[in-house]
């Protein structure tokens, strides 16, 4: 049996996306963040532009992703048995994207705050 080969060439990029749109972000905020030019981050979410290992571990840590998430090597979802994880995911599910898009941001400040609460 042979193992799926991940095409990184559009892994990286779309997650990279994903996960920049999942921390509610945009491409300028991400490039101030990055001391970088909007145009550059555009680049690496079209996969026109290389990216190296200390701008990925940045882009990880400014998303709250995992590395190896951004670089296809995680799986696109969690396998979980945890009743309250699958409650969650079917009530998420029901929502409309604009509702999701506003509890994601609302996640991201809670979590802002409490990072702030434990400094």
């Amino acid at each position: 049996m042979s193992v799926p080969q991940i095409d990184k060439a559009t892994t990286i990029p779309a997650r990279l996306r994903a996960a920049r749109e999942a921390a509610g972000l945009s491409q300028g905020q991400v490039a101030k963040l990055m001391n970088m030019h909007r145009p550059t981050i555009s680049e690496m979410e079209a996969g026109n532009r290389r990216i190296s290992a200390d701008e990925l571990a940045k882009l990880a840590d400014l998303y709250d992703a995992k590395v190896t998430w951004l670089l296809g090597e995680a799986p696109d979802s969690l396998a979980s048995d945890d009743p309250k994880l699958q409650l969650a995911a079917r009530e998420l599910g029901k929502l409309k994207p604009d509702d999701l898009d506003r509890l994601l941001k609302l996640i991201a400040a809670l979590k802002t705050d409490d990072e702030g609460k434990e400094a």
